[in-house]
Formats: structure tokens, C-alpha cells, sequence
């Protein structure tokens, strides 16, 4: 297999991973394409294996049900796959940016990592390193 289909096909798993996890709406669709040694990444610094990030998302969809996904862009190079989206909850707020980023192995996604942005605070945050006024 050559570097472009690797690359075309872990595209394809984790837009797979996405479609099948708002279609159902149950991480039931989403566990089979993580690998069991599953390792997710926050902001933070934080980590949760496989099951406890399947938990966490399994409890986040029960308020956002009716959550709509738009990918943005959908890039990949080798085993890395990068997925920013906007997301939003009916009526159009609150709305989020998201940057995922993942990295596959052997066919299943093995590491993740998450940064969310609300939109109502994108402008703040364009300014961080500004000294706060006192």
C-alpha cells in the first residue's frame, strides 16, 4: 500500500468514525474503529482510555442529540488525520469550533486529541497575550 492510499484511507476511517457517531448517536458505532489501547488527549493534559472516553461521549450526546456537525476540513498526512468542524445545537448557539487530531494504526484509530473553541469567544481569545486591563 503507498503513502497516498494510507493517507486516503485513514481519511476515510475517521470521517467514517464521525458519520457513524452523529447517524446513531451511540458510541456503539464508534468503539470498533478505536484500537483497545485507545489513548484521548485534552487541553489539559489529561488522558482517558478507550472506555472512559466512549463514556464521556456517550453522556455529552444525550444533551446534544440534535447537535449539527459541519466539517470544515478533513486533512491527512501518513497516519495523522486533522478534522476541524463547527458544531451547533439547534437554533444555531451555542456554537463551537473543534480541531480533532488523530492518529491511526493499522487500519484503527489509536490516539486523539481535542481542542474546542466556543465562537461567542473567539474574539477574546484572539487577544491572549495582550495584557489584561487592571
Amino acid at each position: 500500500m503507498t503513502t497516498q492510499n494510507t493517507t486516503t484511507d485513514n481519511k476515510s476511517i475517521v470521517q467514517q468514525a464521525l458519520t457513524a457517531l452523529v447517524a446513531t448517536g451511540d458510541v456503539d458505532a464508534l468503539a470498533p474503529l478505536l484500537r483497545d489501547d485507545f489513548v484521548h488527549h485534552r487541553p489539559d493534559s489529561t488522558t482517558s482510555t478507550k472506555t472512559q472516553w466512549l463514556d464521556d461521549v456517550q453522556t455529552a450526546l444525550v444533551p446534544l442529540a440534535d447537535m449539527q456537525v459541519e466539517i470544515q476540513h478533513l486533512l491527512a498526512d501518513g497516519d495523522h488525520v486533522v478534522m476541524h468542524s463547527r458544531r451547533w445545537l439547534p437554533g444555531g448557539e451555542p456554537a463551537i469550533a473543534v480541531v480533532d487530531i488523530w492518529r491511526l494504526d493499522g487500519g484503527l484509530i489509536a490516539e486523539g486529541w481535542e481542542i474546542i473553541e466556543p465562537l461567542a469567544q473567539v474574539g477574546a481569545n484572539m487577544v491572549w497575550w495582550e495584557p489584561a486591563d487592571h
